[in-house]
């Protein structure tokens, strides 16, 4: 059934196709027994806990499909275990200009250059005031466009203090390509002060009485082992929980797509199966240079059961979907969740 529905979607923009597919899911979520219908063919329940959190499965989607946290009810339907929203930040912005999101088939992969596109963390909090109950919600956090990167954590500060009494855990999202400058906050000293600031606001909260919720940092697969055991060492420093491995790459090395084709489309992260090997490498270095100690999400590059299972196998707790989801649509969801379950990890 998807396949149909993704050949009639792929005529259009892939920008457009993702705004008609959502507005789609809410439309068809009003008809009765309709997600009654989706919860019981997608649902998958595998209880997992990881970060102080139980998941109701180790399949999640990925931070950029719902920036806004406009359809978590809708999605929740679709056997997602938690959903992360976001990019957000402090105020709205447009994010960069039209097009900024394109399709490379052969590849089954994508790149973008949205630039944190969102209405801001003030409509997000709104939202996720009557959020699902029993949804685990995460909130990846990031820095305006305008920002310098001098004032950046005061950004990060902001996103992090309004989101927390609404979110279940927080992703700092440092490796985007597409916001000028901000993979230079991935350098030890900028990061540092961004997370031990969350970290000292955390314990503010624990202090009024709040729950602590997990920090985990988000990561670009461009990263060389060098570099990431500088990212290792900054997440023991700092206190933080965890990492989200991994971003969309810069690199445009092995498409099928030809040469051309990429040229025209430009500038932008490239996700989808071709960030599978090296999304794999990069988990399974993190959890090896830490015995197996780091709580790690892996992302990037999974779009069928076996490249999820390599994931896990790899050393992630979780997993999560972007490009595999918008390829491959819910029943990835499904028999990933399915076969996670069944391979009792």
């Amino acid at each position: 059934m998807y396949a149909i529905l993704r050949r009639f979607l792929f005529l259009m923009p892939a920008e457009t196709a993702h705004h008609v597919t959502f507005h789609s899911l809410r439309l068809l979520m009003k008809i009765p027994f309709i997600k009654a219908l989706c919860l019981h063919n997608f649902k998958v329940e595998n209880s997992f806990d990881f970060i102080g959190l139980k998941f109701r499965n180790r399949v999640g989607l990925a931070a950029g499909l719902d920036k806004n946290a406009a359809y978590l009810s809708e999605l929740s339907s679709l056997g997602f275990g938690f959903i992360e929203i976001g990019t957000v930040t402090p105020k709205p912005q447009p994010g960069n200009e039209l097009p900024r999101l394109f399709r490379l088939r052969a590849d089954e992969s994508l790149i973008n250059r949205m630039g944190f596109n969102n209405e801001g963390v003030d409509a997000a909090v709104e939202r996720l005031k009557n959020r699902p109950k029993g949804l685990i919600v995460g909130g990846n956090i990031g820095k305006n466009k305008i920002t310098p990167n001098e004032s950046a954590v005061e950004d990060y500060a902001i996103c992090f203090n309004k989101l927390y009494q609404y979110v279940d855990y927080f992703v700092v999202n440092v490796s985007s390509p597409n916001t000028p400058n901000l993979r230079e906050l991935q350098d030890k000293k900028p990061l540092l002060e961004i997370l031990n600031r969350l970290v000292l606001l955390r314990n503010e909260w624990i202090k009024k009485g709040k729950i602590s919720k997990p920090v985990l940092l988000k990561i670009a697969p461009d990263l060389s082992d060098s570099q990431l055991d500088d990212v290792i060492e900054i997440v023991q420093e700092s206190g933080i929980d965890g990492l989200v491995a991994t971003n969309t790459t810069l690199s445009r090395d092995g498409l099928k797509t030809s040469n051309e084709m990429v040229t025209a489309i430009g500038a932008g992260g490239l996700s989808g199966k071709i960030l599978q090997a090296r999304a794999n490498e990069v988990v399974k270095y993190i959890h090896e240079k830490t015995n197996g100690e780091m709580p790690i999400i892996g992302v990037g590059g999974i779009h069928d059961v076996a490249s999820g299972i390599e994931r896990i196998e790899a050393g992630a707790g979780l997993i999560q979907l972007y490009t595999g989801f918008i390829y491959s649509g819910p029943n990835l969801v499904k028999h990933l969740a399915k076969a996670i379950k069944e391979t009792k990890f």
